[in-house]
């Protein structure tokens, strides 16, 4: 997800007939948040980057391969990692750690990603009405804004039926 200075402006709660003021930053310093969940348990690995790239993008596979590995209770979990057919996800230099499984989604289908659902969610939820000043205060706010998600959220907005084991 890419989120920035140019921020988003939301609702908020108001007196009636009054005009709330908020500011609207028009900086475009931009940051990007890799990250990958479980719709099933809501457990989630995220990062917050300067820009995307291969070797961010194999970065955050060794994270999601060593957090899967440590598994609940201990026990190794292998992941099914649902992907677009982004240059840095598809490039033969990304390296796939043994337990991630990439799934490529088809052309112009994000509706099949439930992380795709949770974007919006960071972005209203954390990073809405608010002005920055530079790169480093945008960073640590991408970073509290994914902190802010509790599991019951990820777990709902990115359940996906299509996806889920028929047990």
């Amino acid at each position: 997800m890419r989120f920035g200075q140019k921020g988003v402006l939301t609702h908020g709660w108001a007196r009636r007939g009054s005009r709330p003021r908020v500011v609207k930053q028009t900086e475009y310093d931009w940051a990007y948040l890799f990250g990958a969940v479980c719709p099933r348990t809501g457990e989630s690995v995220a990062m917050v980057a300067p820009s995307v790239s291969i070797e961010l993008m194999n970065l955050h596979l060794k994270w999601i391969g060593e957090h899967a590995r440590a598994g609940p209770g201990g026990g190794a979990v292998h992941v099914v990692l649902v992907l677009d057919r982004a240059g840095w996800h598809t490039s033969p230099k990304v390296v796939w750690p043994s337990n991630v499984t990439p799934l490529f989604l088809p052309p112009y289908s994000p509706e099949l990603n439930g992380i795709e659902r949770l974007w919006p969610r960071v972005r209203v939820k954390g990073l809405a009405n608010r002005a920055l000043p530079d790169g480093a205060a945008l960073d640590a706010e991408g970073v509290k804004a994914w902190n802010r998600l509790t599991i019951d959220e990820i777990k709902s907005t990115c359940r996906t039926p299509w996806l889920e084991r028929k047990c």
